[in-house]
Formats: C-alpha cells, sequence, structure tokens
C-alpha cells in the first residue's frame, strides 16, 4: 500500500487520540476529524487490512508497530515543522495548519535538513 496523506492523518490522529484516553474507538476519530463514522470505518477497514491497525472485539483500536512507526514519524513532522513555522513569526494557528499540510509532501531530505538548520 502506497500511504497516502488520508492515511497518514488517521493514523496520526491514533496517535494523538491514544495519548489523551486510554480506548479509541472510530466514533472519537469521526469527531476529532469531522468525518462521518462510515468514512472512518472504511479507512479502518483498509488500515487493518495492510497491517497498520488492529481493532478488537470492543471496536478498540491500536496501531500495529508499522502503523505506529509512520504515525509517530509523521507526528514528529507536524510537531517540528509547526514550531519552526511559530518561530519564524507565523500565528500558531496558521501554522498548525501548514504543517499539517507540509508535513505530508516535504522529503526526507528536506526534512532532515531542516531540523539541522533549526538546530
Amino acid at each position: 500500500m502506497i500511504m497516502g496523506e488520508s492515511a497518514e492523518n488517521y493514523l496520526e490522529t491514533i496517535l494523538i487520540l491514544s495519548k489523551r484516553k486510554a480506548a479509541v474507538r472510530s466514533v472519537d476519530i469521526a469527531t476529532e476529524l469531522g468525518f462521518s463514522k462510515p468514512s472512518v470505518c472504511v479507512a479502518m477497514r483498509n488500515l487493518r487490512e495492510h497491517g497498520y491497525v488492529v481493532t478488537d472485539s470492543d471496536g478498540l483500536i491500536t496501531l500495529t508497530e508499522s502503523g505506529l512507526e509512520i504515525a509517530s514519524k509523521i507526528y514528529n513532522r507536524h510537531e517540528t515543522i509547526t514550531d519552526w513555522l511559530k518561530s519564524i513569526g507565523v500565528s500558531a494557528d496558521q501554522a498548525a495548519i501548514d504543517a499539517c499540510r507540509i508535513e505530508h509532501v516535504i522529503s526526507q531530505e528536506s526534512f532532515d535538513c531542516l531540523c539541522k538548520s533549526i538546530k
């Protein structure tokens, strides 16, 4: 599966929600992202089929090792880019919005150079 922006956003959202609450369900993801529950269910099925999440009999969603790896990478990019944008004068709200877009398209090489330049 080629990981697209949507799948990355779902994995990142699961990671963020799992830091806030003990259990993550489809309805939590739908609420967080402002998506319909059926849309989230389809996405979870696709992520489950590709081995990025598991869902137990109670509907609790957990990231697999590979899902956690991707989610952590995207979350780290988001936080780093948001902080950098704020440091150059972008408002916090706009920085978060822009970082959410940039985190999915920036190359690893560019991200690594960005990290080096801000240290």
